[in-house]
This record gives structure tokens, C-alpha cells and sequence, in this order.
């Protein structure tokens, strides 16, 4: 199974070059949005594809309780609208990675919201890497604006976009496959089960303490189902004639599986193993915008339903293959009122099964006050 292969080349990152400045036409495998309405379905299937429970985002008589009146989608929803990692065309075959995103939101996002995105082509870099020598980070700035034009998110992704032969030649991951003992299996689903939702008991602001841990939130064993579920939740994709005309436009964007003849997106390197060599990659690993969505879920735990993050900045460190299982944690920084808001900073970051830190990033909660109850 062999990816059609891309160079960087110095014509290639002066057209590049070009376009920094302009905006894109935000689309998802060249067709348009995923959700561009925040519907009761549409939110409960991104739900369950990153295992979040909360009954504010499933339940509406739960929801009618809260100061929201109905349900509300978690802030991350809007991978789902947009995936927003700083994609801009050009270089064919030369493969992106999702590196990162700065998300800073103002507003929730309410049931039946409409929302459209426009995304700014605003950088370029060029790097030597110890993964595949000469590589390039690109990165954009997307906004999110609902059905009245308020906007309700913005943030800047970025990818690395690496020469897939030169990344298969080096081969700086190896890939082991984790042998988990029954003692590590039985602890990862206590650790499961034992996640927290704030849910209607308020984090109040004065209770918050500088070194508090968060509770984890654990992912894992991550498996091929849990990429499917959350692919079906949160990015959609194509198919048959539709697949076939878009592979048509760009040639290097899918393969052809030479045992089966079948035709597959460029984007099947998160389930196909093979695909994943092909690219020089230890193996198929998560979507970039899956694990910002475990941090998210991690804040949007801790805030409970009166509390609202408003900012989340992620790195993606390292890759995460099937068979993986992320803790995704958090420790109070500080904690200050500012414009009459109580706001609360916190590390994150994600650790794998072998103590290794795989995203690492930073956010902020603002909480409410015992103060402003009295």
C-alpha cells in the first residue's frame, strides 16, 4: 500500500508564500461543512464519539434546569463544524500533520445554532526536523459565528507538513505494540469509571485552590472503533462517486490498496496500518482534533455547568496509535478576577501508558463566585 508522495519544493513554498494573508473556503473533504447546525443529534453524536456523558449536552429535561433553559454543545463541538489545523492546499502529496490549535471562546453554543466559519491563511515557516529533514508549519486563524453573527470561537491551528518519503526513510518512530498486564487493564477502567462530572454542583470560584489536580480523563486503550466513532461524530467523510470525483481533482490526496483495488482517502493513515508506514508513521494513531477534544472534555468536566471555558491552547507532542491510552490531566496554576470575572489558569497535559507526555497545553475557566450568589 503506497501513498502518492509530494515535495517541498522552492516554487512549491513561493506560491505558498503568496496566499499568506488570504482566506480559504472552509471545507471538509472538499464538500462543505460537517455540522453546520448545532442540532440535539448532532451534538449527541459528538458526544459519543468522544465518550462525554455530560446530560448537559444529552439530556433536555436535565438541561431545562440549568441557567442555559436547554442544551447546550461542549465547546470543542466546533471540530465538528470546521476541523480548524491550519490546512491550506497546495503541495500535493506532501502529508499534514495536525500540530496544535489556540482556541479562545465567547459565548455558548445553544441548541439550533447555525454556524458558519471563515478561516485566514496567516502563516509559514519553514523548519529542519529530525522526522523528515525539511518540513514547513502552516497555520490559520478560524472564526466561528452563529446564525446572528455574534461569534462564539476563534482559533489558530497549525500543522507541520512533512515530504512522506523522507519521513519513511528516517524512521525516527519505531513502533512496539504495548503489552498491557491484566493489573494495568483493571486500573485503566477504574480510572475510567472514576471520571468526574461537575455537572449542577457549582466549582465555586473561593473553593479553587493554587496546585489543585483535576480530575484525569481517560482514553484508552484507544481503538479502531473509538477513531470510527468519533470520524462518524465529529469529521464525516465521502464516498463512492462523490470519493472518486474529488480523487479525481487531486490525485495525491488518496491510494489505491493494492490487494483490494479499492480506492482510499489520503486520511486513512488513522486506521490503516499500512497507510500509516507508508507515511514513515509508527503506525494508525488519532486525529489531531480528537485529542484536543479530550482536553476539552477534561475542562468542560471540570467547570461543571456554571463554569465556562473560555480559553484552550493544546500541543500535539507525539503520535498516539491504536492500542494507546491517554490520561488526560490538569493542575490549578492561578487564579485571579479580571473585568469582573473570576478566572481560573491551568496546566494540561496528556501522558500516555509509558509516562510519556503527548500534548501539552494551557487554559482558562471562569468560575462563579459565592460572592455574586450573596
Amino acid at each position: 500500500m503506497v501513498l502518492e508522495s509530494g515535495k517541498i519544493t522552492v516554487e512549491g513554498v513561493a506560491r505558498l508564500r503568496d496566499r499568506v494573508g488570504s482566506f480559504n473556503r472552509p471545507r471538509q473533504y472538499g464538500v462543505g461543512l460537517f455540522n453546520e447546525s448545532a442540532s440535539q443529534d448532532s451534538i449527541r453524536h459528538f458526544c459519543q464519539g468522544i465518550g462525554d456523558t455530560n446530560p448537559l449536552y444529552w439530556d433536555k429535561s436535565y438541561a431545562q434546569t440549568t441557567k442555559f433553559g436547554t442544551i447546550i454543545a461542549p465547546a470543542c463541538f466546533l471540530y465538528s463544524v470546521y476541523w480548524c489545523s491550519g490546512r491550506t492546499g497546495g503541495l500535493p502529496g506532501v502529508h499534514g500533520f495536525h500540530a496544535g490549535n489556540d482556541w479562545e471562546w465567547f459565548r455558548p453554543i445553544y441548541l439550533d445554532d447555525r454556524i458558519s466559519v471563515q478561516e485566514q491563511f496567516t502563516g509559514l515557516e519553514e523548519k529542519e526536523s529530525e522526522f523528515a529533514g525539511h518540513i514547513l508549519i502552516q497555520s490559520s486563524v478560524t472564526t466561528y459565528r452563529n446564525q446572528r453573527g455574534e461569534v462564539l470561537a476563534k482559533t489558530r491551528g497549525w500543522q507541520i507538513r512533512a515530504e512522506r518519503d523522507a519521513a519513511k526513510e528516517r524512521r525516527k518512530y519505531s513502533f512496539e505494540p504495548y503489552s498491557y498486564s491484566r493489573k494495568e487493564i483493571e486500573a485503566i477502567q477504574e480510572a475510567v469509571l472514576a471520571e468526574e462530572i461537575r455537572g449542577n454542583n457549582p466549582r465555586w470560584f473561593e473553593d479553587v485552590q493554587v496546585g489543585d489536580d483535576m480530575t484525569p480523563v481517560v482514553k484508552g486503550p484507544m481503538s479502531h472503533g473509538d477513531i470510527a466513532a468519533f470520524v462518524a461524530g465529529c469529521i464525516g467523510g465521502i464516498s463512492h462517486g462523490i470519493q472518486l470525483k474529488e480523487m479525481l481533482r487531486h490525485p495525491s490526496w488518496g491510494f489505491t490498496d493494492p490487494s483490494t483495488g479499492a480506492q482510499e482517502a489520503i486520511i486513512r493513515v488513522h486506521d490503516i496500518q499500512e497507510a500509516a508506514e507508508s507515511a514513515g508513521l509508527p503506525g494508525a494513531y488519532d486525529y489531531g482534533c480528537q485529542r484536543c477534544c479530550w482536553m476539552g472534555h477534561l475542562l468542560t468536566n471540570w467547570a461543571g455547568d456554571d463554569g465556562f471555558v473560555k480559553k484552550m491552547y493544546v500541543e500535539l507532542r507525539r503520535f498516539n496509535v491504536v492500542g494507546d491510552t491517554t490520561w488526560c490531566k490538569g493542575k490549578v496554576l492561578a487564579k485571579r478576577e479580571e473585568g469582573g470575572e473570576q478566572l481560573v489558569d491551568l496546566e494540561i497535559w496528556g501522558e500516555n501508558q509509558r509516562e510519556e507526555i503527548t500534548t501539552k497545553g494551557s487554559a482558562t475557566i471562569r468560575l462563579p463566585s459565592k460572592l455574586a450568589v450573596w
